[in-house]
């Protein structure tokens, strides 16, 4: 009997060429596929990232924008501040017009004969009062007329001077009274405050 021989090398040697050609072409696909995904990818996040960016420029933008209301706020609020503070003084003025008034009449009222006042100086509700007198008793005189006054109080005599012994006896005095009001309590006459 007569055996057949049959050479398997070549058909072995063509599926292994025909497997490395399959392995090729895979291994070239499954990179293009990694590469593709990877740009994707890649993509993706650049996408991302300038939609970010974006969005920060708005919110900086933004933040510039309420900055700047801020400061028109702080101005604004200045300017209500300077506003409020001169309506207050024109209150207190107009609130001040009688006591004026009522200044000068005691002014006038308490100065007794033989007294001359040369300057009267204001400063808050101190008067500082320059004058002079025939003698001393009449500055007495005038400091009690002072006291017993519903619009001053407090006198307090600093200088007394006589200039000229031999002949007039003339008294030089400087003194200091607070100017108050009949209906003010005893918080706002120690603040020197005025009331109506």
């Amino acid at each position: 009997m007569s055996s057949t021989q049959i050479n398997l090398l070549p058909w072995r040697e063509e599926l292994r060429q025909e497997q490395k050609k399959q392995f090729g072409v895979m291994a070239a696909l499954t990179c293009v596929l990694a590469a593709a995904i990877v740009g994707l990818i890649h993509i993706q996040m650049q996408a991302k990232i300038d939609y970010q960016l974006s969005r920060n420029l708005f919110v900086s933008n933004e933040i510039i924008k309420v900055d700047e209301q801020i400061k028109e706020i702080s101005e604004l609020q200045k300017v209500r501040r300077s506003l409020i503070e001169r309506m207050e003084v024109i209150q207190d003025l107009q609130g001040s017009r009688p006591q004026i008034v009522h200044l000068f009449t005691e002014i006038v009222s308490t100065v007794p004969n033989g007294v001359y006042l040369e300057s009267l100086a204001q400063t808050g509700s101190n008067l500082l009062i320059n004058g002079e007198a025939e003698s001393n008793a009449r500055v007495s005189t005038y400091m009690r007329n002072l006291s017993a006054s519903e619009w001053l109080k407090d006198p307090n005599l600093t200088i007394i001077e006589i200039e000229d012994i031999t002949v007039n006896r003339i008294s030089t005095f400087t003194l200091t009274v607070k100017q108050t009001s009949p209906n003010a309590t005893g918080d706002e006459q120690e603040d020197g405050g005025l009331t109506q």
